[in-house]
């Protein structure tokens, strides 16, 4: 039911806009509803109330009933507020305030609807997919904490072996199959260490015939987190192909998606540069743009454009940023908070040093230093930087060497697992960032 709860709450946003629309147009305005202009303004207004819904996390996110109500009307009445500007703007009713006000009103309880389906079809999944990890014991609790935050696919840990304790011994045979027995999970999840044992994968295979799902400790990783796991990178990274690298068809389709996204963002960063020079003079006092070094496809270094959001003094020394950098001017928190410091990048997309979707840019700086500590790092100038990234909407900010070691586990699976859906799916939930004012990545 899960699967069909974000299907089934954009449907509703369509029956609910396109029903007042015509309710309005038999009953009140009196007029030919799919011949006039209305009726593709009604399309608009609907995508309009649909990305909001997305931005605020529904269904999926809200956990809370206190979340859930104010995703539920902040979605519908931002969708509103949102419509009503471009009338504004237009100096034109392109619709009725009986859509656009009735919309408002009507929608938030059918998004509440929609979480609570969301909500019961995620508590069962989560009693559904219930893992036994045969692993050493820093790997289990390292996968504990990741499945407490929000992977890709929930599930439970309800048993957590080490090696010696899943190997057989002459006082305890096949105490492996007892113990998972009892735990009855629905996936077992065996590190490098366990599958080399034979006794280990022999007792496994009995509940591999019996229906569960056994998987390599990089195969949950990839399957339920969306990432590689730490200890196993420098092993992985040769064993995946690279989208951009070894698919001719997708590097090119992926150009072809950029440009066009990249222009209409020119034309936004050509709207919002009046406003952001005027916040300068008050707020943020110095040069409007910030250009910064970073290491690109092929280990080429390019000039990265941003609204400057630190002291003019930002550059002096390389130092790690953080999300509550104390540089940062109050204007440059405003700006980061809504990620529209990153939009000058659009500049660099037409130039052709970003993608719109790819791992981001570091500076060579940071470069020099990670590729010696980390020498499978360089992999990820295999490919076209990005404006967003998997790592960006699944971790955010890389504040020392530890997170961008966490990052590039996320990096690796994005190289591994390229494709145009996968980038779409990314810009969406770069657009749910951004509207629901999640922190953002380098």
């Amino acid at each position: 039911m899960r699967r069909f709860a974000r299907p089934l709450m954009y449907l509703g946003v369509l029956g609910v806009v396109f029903g007042l629309a015509r309710i309005h147009a038999s009953w009140i305005g009196h007029y030919a509803f799919t011949g006039s202009s209305r009726f593709a303004w009604t399309i608009v207004y609907a995508l309009v109330l649909c990305v909001t819904a997305y931005g605020f996390g529904l269904p999926d996110v809200p956990r809370t009933k206190r979340a859930m109500l104010a995703s539920s009307v902040g979605a519908a009445y931002v969708g509103a507020l949102a419509m009503s500007v471009v009338q504004l703007v237009v100096g034109d009713a392109l619709l009725p305030r009986f859509v656009v006000f009735g919309s408002a009103i009507v929608l938030p309880d059918w998004f509440r609807l929609c979480v609570r389906l969301s909500a019961g079809a995620r508590a069962h999944d989560e009693a559904r997919d219930r893992v036994a990890v045969i692993a050493t014991r820093e790997e289990i609790a390292a996968l504990e904490s990741e499945l407490h935050a929000l992977p890709e696919r929930p599930a439970l840990i309800v048993a957590g072996l080490s090696l010696d304790e899943a190997t057989d011994t002459p006082s305890a045979p096949e105490q492996l199959h007892e113990r998972l027995e009892a735990a009855a999970p629905s996936v077992v999840v065996l590190d490098r260490d366990a599958q080399a044992e034979p006794s280990i994968v022999a007792q496994v295979a009995l509940l591999h015939e019996r229906g569960v799902r056994v998987r390599t400790l990089t195969g949950f990783y990839e399957g339920w987190l969306g990432k590689l796991p730490m200890s196993e990178l420098e092993r992985a990274s040769l064993f995946f192909d690279i989208g951009e690298l070894h698919r001719a068809r997708y590097s090119r389709s992926k150009r072809l998606i950029d440009l066009p996204l990249a222009l209409v963002g020119t034309l936004v960063l050509g709207a919002l540069i009046p406003f952001v020079w005027l916040g300068n003079l008050f707020w943020n006092r110095g040069p409007l743009l910030y250009r910064q070094q970073r290491t690109g496809k092929g280990g080429k270094e390019f000039t990265i454009l941003k609204f400057r959001t630190m002291q003019s003094d930002e550059s002096a020394a390389p130092v790690w940023t953080s999300a509550e950098d104390p540089r940062v001017t109050p204007l440059g928190r405003l700006l980061r908070r809504s990620h529209l410091d990153e939009l000058p990048q659009v500049v660099n997309i037409l130039r052709g040093d970003l993608s719109v979707v790819g791992p981001r840019p570091e500076q060579p700086h940071y470069v020099r230093e990670l590729e010696e500590k980390l020498p499978f790092y360089r992999l990820r100038h295999l490919v076209r930087p990005g404006l967003t990234g998997w790592a960006q909407v699944n971790y955010g900010y890389a504040g020392d060497e530890r997170d961008a070691l966490e990052k590039l586990q996320y990096d690796f699976w994005y190289l591994g697992q390229q494709s145009l859906s996968l980038d779409l799916r990314i810009i969406g939930r770069t657009i749910r960032s951004t509207v629901g004012g999640a922190g953002g990545g380098r």
